[in-house]
């Protein structure tokens, strides 16, 4: 069986709720969704887990509040490689407005000591070794730099790590720089690499190119509602899931297509079935408030709805 591990250097509880619309400089009733022990890679390893692999959790948690994150480990029997740091993990709000987009107010959290980061590396390089898939996922905590997380990233390569990087702004420009073995940006992250506007499929296919060939064997982007495109050595994929009639919430939909890619390439699918699969994943994540496969039978008529159209391959 394949071992895998998740790494969250940035973790946060989410407080996730729904309200119509925000009027900005008002008063604003939400309806609380739930208050979560969460960071992307603890919602990758929650998915997993309920999917059937074992699954490790590293990175740093505040020491101050750390409760409900053991608890959590210990519950759904994650490895907890965790180090714990001074200071309090932070809380993230997510808002989904029932009319538009998630909102995320993220705060800044735990500062990381330089002695905190060499003892970090030092440890999840020597750990890293035993897992065959590592996913590193979401933004750097203060304290770690753009250049500091991109030199980590090259080392876990080096030593033959299969890193998947799923983050954003300055930590996936950092960490594309060390061509990890699968990213998983989204059209707006895409643009943002390129530096300019992507406007059609075939314009973000060739940025997702571009990409690729500095040396990423597996380039993902995730289009919202067009669905997501998948670039391997062997192939270029398009997948659409069935649109989602009943939204709750976003929050998570990003981290459970990471976790439905995962476990498809753990268990050997091919790259259509995976992108089928992750795919059905990530739009079940959307109709709850919370992130995680409770039932997986509940999968199935989203899966038998998802069309993949093979763009070059």
């Amino acid at each position: 069986m394949s071992k895998i591990a998740t790494i969250t250097l940035n973790t946060a509880y989410d407080l996730v709720g729904r309200l119509k619309r925000i009027e900005l400089g008002e008063v604003n009733t939400v309806e609380t969704l739930g208050l979560f022990p969460a960071g992307k890679g603890i919602n990758v390893a929650k998915v997993l887990k309920d999917l059937g692999l074992d699954v490790a959790v590293g990175g740093f948690l505040g020491e101050d509040n750390q409760g409900d994150f053991v608890q959590l480990f210990q519950q759904l029997n994650l490895e907890d490689k965790f180090q714990r740091v001074a200071g309090k993990t932070r809380i993230n709000v997510k808002i989904t407005e029932t009319e538009a987009d998630v909102t995320d107010l993220n705060f800044l959290g735990y500062q990381i000591s330089p002695q905190d980061w060499q003892q970090f590396t030092q440890q999840s390089l020597a750990y890293a070794k035993q897992f065959d898939i590592v996913a590193v996922c979401g933004s750097l905590p203060r304290g770690v730099t753009p250049e500091q997380f991109s030199a980590w990233l090259k080392a876990l390569a080096e030593n033959g790590v299969k890193v998947v990087l799923d983050s954003s702004n300055a930590a996936l420009t950092a960490g594309l720089m060390a061509n990890p073995w699968l990213v998983k940006p989204n059209h707006r992250e895409l643009e943002a690499w390129v530096g300019y506007k992507l406007n059609s499929l075939s314009e973000i296919v060739e940025a997702a190119k571009q990409l690729k060939s500095q040396g990423i064997a597996n380039v993902i982007i995730s289009m919202g509602a067009e669905g997501s495109l998948w670039l391997s050595d062997d192939a270029i994929i398009q997948a659409q899931p069935p649109k989602c009639e009943n939204v709750v919430s976003t929050v998570g939909a990003g981290d459970s297509m990471v976790a439905g890619l995962i476990y498809g390439l753990s268990q050997g699918l091919s790259q259509q079935q995976t992108l089928a699969f992750a795919s059905a994943v990530s739009a079940f994540a959307v109709s709850q408030s919370n992130v995680g496969i409770p039932d997986r039978s509940q999968l199935n008529p989203i899966l038998a709805k998802v069309n993949i159209n093979i763009i070059e391959g």
